[in-house]
């Protein structure tokens, strides 16, 4: 099974020793929080980052009337001094996740929304410029802050993201209507992001059910996630941390763990562990019956081809680039609009985005 419980292994450790609202009301005291911590922060973020991390676990299991008695002022204070560009840009990131989690029971939505209403600069509004950065945690505090902009903390005046990007060149896309509850898609629909305990997935909007496809993912972030190929057949069962590899209708390549998976087992691989940056390289071979993983240009020195044994000669099966995350995990997928930037070399194939069409509404994601 491809789940990672480290993160629910963390939050775990956490909760039982927070075990009443009281517990956390405590806690908070402890911790000091305030404006003026958050202005000193520069020089420990790795205590910052941390305890944005456990106030992120705090309002994702509590919420409700718990969640808005654990959400004072002291702590939004804190976790909004916390979203100046200047600050180290993880402490940024689950400042701005820890908000989302908060914002989850809509009383403490109000009070953030109002609160960065009363700012002369939206400070999300200033770390979306992040978005296409070179630095891929700002890359994805850009991403985040974009998606709360759209989904959590509505600026007036602000168009929504699906309104101005340009999605006409694009021909397929990741399917928010073939998506586990809690995956965060972006308005383009190629980029995608887990934030929550469980372990999202997603298929793209394109089958193939005969030729040699391929397509690339940019690994923006090293963790768990699993990229490969699904069938229509295949189950999300994210709660219980079943993604794609982890039946018989699905393939996966594991660049975190160093895993190829199928069927809920796997194999290790020789290449190295993922980094951000890395381009994953996905080849469907539906005539020769492998598929065949790519890191930075370079195959695994073996084919996959056990979930074709695992389908037999099934000649109704079509199959679909899909993908799940783990917690805090993204990447952004190129299914051909854009040059592939390492094509296998002396394998003709086909990408999606030359056969594939969109209409105008398959072509919004929308909040």
């Amino acid at each position: 099974m491809g789940f990672n419980l480290s993160y629910n292994s963390f939050t775990n450790s956490i909760l039982t020793k927070v075990t009443s609202l009281e517990t956390v009301v405590k806690l908070l005291f402890h911790l000091s929080l305030s404006a003026a911590l958050s202005d000193n922060g520069q020089h420990s973020p790795t205590w910052h980052r941390n305890t944005c991390i456990v106030l992120g676990c705090i309002a994702e299991k509590l919420a409700g009337a718990n969640s808005v008695a654990t959400f004072r002022q002291e702590t939004l204070h804190y976790l909004t001094a916390n979203l100046k560009m200047n600050h180290n840009p993880n402490v940024i990131l689950f400042s701005l996740i820890a908000l989302e989690k908060y914002a989850q029971t809509s009383e403490n939505r109000s009070t953030i929304c109002a609160y960065f209403n009363q700012q002369n600069s939206h400070p999300l509004k200033v770390l979306e410029s992040w978005l296409t950065s070179d630095d891929f945690v700002q890359r994805q505090v850009g991403f985040c802050a974009q998606w709360a902009l759209d989904n959590l903390f509505v600026k007036e005046g602000r168009s929504y993201s699906f309104e101005v990007v340009d999605t006409k060149g694009i021909n397929a896309m990741l399917n928010h209507e073939d998506v586990s509850e809690y995956l965060k898609i972006g308005p383009n629909g190629l980029e995608a992001r887990c934030d929550v305990s469980s372990f999202e997935s997603v298929r793209c909007t394109f089958q193939v059910t005969e030729g040699v496809w391929f397509y690339e993912a940019l690994i923006v972030t090293p963790g768990v996630m699993q990229i490969g190929w699904a069938t229509k057949d295949s189950k999300f069962f994210n709660h219980e941390g079943y993604g794609i590899g982890d039946d018989e209708f699905s393939v996966a390549y594991d660049g975190c763990r160093q895993l190829v998976w199928h069927n809920a087992s796997s194999e290790q691989h020789s290449h190295e562990s993922w980094q951000p940056g890395d381009i994953l390289g996905c080849l469907l071979n539906m005539d020769s019956r492998q598929i065949q993983f790519y890191l930075n240009g370079s195959a695994l020195p073996k084919a996959h081809t056990k979930l074709f044994d695992s389908l037999g000669r099934r000649k109704d099966v079509g199959f679909f680039a899909a993908a799940s995350f783990m917690s805090f995990q993204q990447c952004r997928f190129n299914f051909g609009a854009d040059p592939f930037v390492f094509p296998p070399e002396g394998i003709a194939f086909c990408c999606f985005n030359d056969f594939a069409e969109l209409s105008d509404e398959q072509r919004v994601i929308l909040p």
